[in-house]
């Protein structure tokens, strides 16, 4: 039975022939050889026409090049035409409008240092802690200053001067010393301040000492204890007299800076204990103190003289007449340390100057030295009025 048949419903089937078959299912076009022939014809006429005509166009473009070159040559210049013109002057009007707007610089400024402040990490500086050093340097300028104004600067450079000498003489040598330290220009002010103080004395006792010295023998040995700014030594360098200068403060030539009141960097020794004697190894003919017996400690300069002094050499002493309280007082205390009084001069009204000598003793002990020391008091501070 077929598939799909039902009983009562049957059609007669065609009989399948091979040719059908093996022919292909695609659909063939007629051929039409001379319709195509006569469209390629007609497409050729088209474009024969076509480049006739452009040939035409371009002739006729050159002949109008020719014709404008020659007007060129007599002389005649088309003139341009506006909108070339409004085409070339547009780029300069452009740039004459940009040159009318008024430049800001506080806006730039504002724009780069709103883009600093950007491009800046944020970074907390700590505050910087006030100096606690007190600059105590004065200038000593004085040409822009009129009359007036030196003479009150010379008070005030004045009352300096007696404020540091005072504070000198009431302090220990090693507070003085510290002092000098921590501002070097104390030194200077002090000094100067002292050279104009020289200028009222009836007389200088560094000037007595140079015209004594300049008639000492030639390669005398000279110890300056407190020298300043080395008088002596400048006066007496031309005298064959060698002096060695001694201060708080160097000068980097005449001037070595050391404590009188502690230790001399000089040679000499102490008695040895139980045996009295001048000591040995020193090289100092004569010791000068000219008015530097200054610190409460002052009976320590006095033992260091006697150390680095030679058997028999001088100490000449000069000292403000109102600082002693009892001059045989301080006559003993000297002599107690190891020097014989030779010759005292007190007729200045200002000064009183002492010369003495050394003589051999024994050594010292800490009870005998600390019984010298509590009576330093018989040379008392300069003390000034308060104005």
């Amino acid at each position: 039975m077929a598939l799909f048949e039902v009983p009562g419903w049957s059609l007669p089937s065609a009989p399948v022939t091979s040719s059908s078959q093996s022919t292909s299912k695609k659909r063939k076009r007629p051929a039409d050889d001379g319709h195509k022939l006569e469209s390629a014809t007609v497409n050729l006429d088209k474009l024969m026409k076509t480049l006739e005509g452009k040939d035409s166009v371009s002739s006729q473009a050159s002949k109008k090049k020719k014709k404008t070159q020659k007007a060129n040559v007599g002389g005649k210049q088309s003139r341009p035409s506006k909108e070339s013109n409004m085409k070339q002057s547009s780029p300069v009007a452009k740039s004459t409008a940009r040159q009318d707007i008024p430049h800001n610089p506080d806006k730039d400024s504002r724009k780069g240092k709103k883009n600093k402040n950007k491009s800046k990490p944020d970074v907390t500086v700590p505050p910087k802690k006030p100096s606690t050093k007190i600059d105590v340097s004065l200038s000593h300028d004085d040409s822009s200053l009129t009359t007036l104004q030196k003479g009150m600067k010379g008070s005030l450079d004045g009352a300096r001067f007696r404020w540091i000498n005072e504070l000198l003489y009431k302090s220990v040598s090693s507070e003085a010393v510290h002092m000098m330290k921590e501002n070097p220009n104390v030194f200077e002010e002090y000094h100067s301040g002292f050279r104009h103080q020289v200028q009222s004395w009836p007389s200088n006792p560094v000037s007595h000492y140079i015209s004594k010295l300049s008639t000492y023998p030639e390669r005398t040995v000279v110890a300056d204890l407190g020298c300043g700014d080395a008088t002596l030594a400048r006066a007496l360098v031309d005298k064959s007299i060698n002096v060695l200068s001694f201060d708080l403060v160097s000068d980097g030539a005449f001037v070595v800076e050391a404590d009188i009141c502690a230790k001399i960097p000089l040679p000499g020794s102490e008695p040895s204990p139980g045996k009295k004697s001048e000591g040995k190894a020193q090289v100092v003919d004569v010791v000068v103190c000219a008015l530097s017996l200054m610190g409460t400690n002052w009976p320590q300069c006095i033992r260091e003289a006697w150390r680095i002094l030679k058997a028999g050499g001088e100490l000449k002493v000069a000292e403000v007449a109102s600082r002693f309280t009892n001059l045989n007082e301080f006559t003993s205390l000297v002599g107690s340390i190891g020097f014989k009084l030779k010759s005292k001069d007190n007729g200045n009204t200002h000064f009183t100057l002492f010369e003495f000598k050394k003589t051999a003793r024994t050594s010292i002990t800490d009870k005998e030295w600390s019984e010298i020391m509590s009576k330093g008091d018989v040379l008392k501070p300069c003390e000034y009025k308060r104005r």
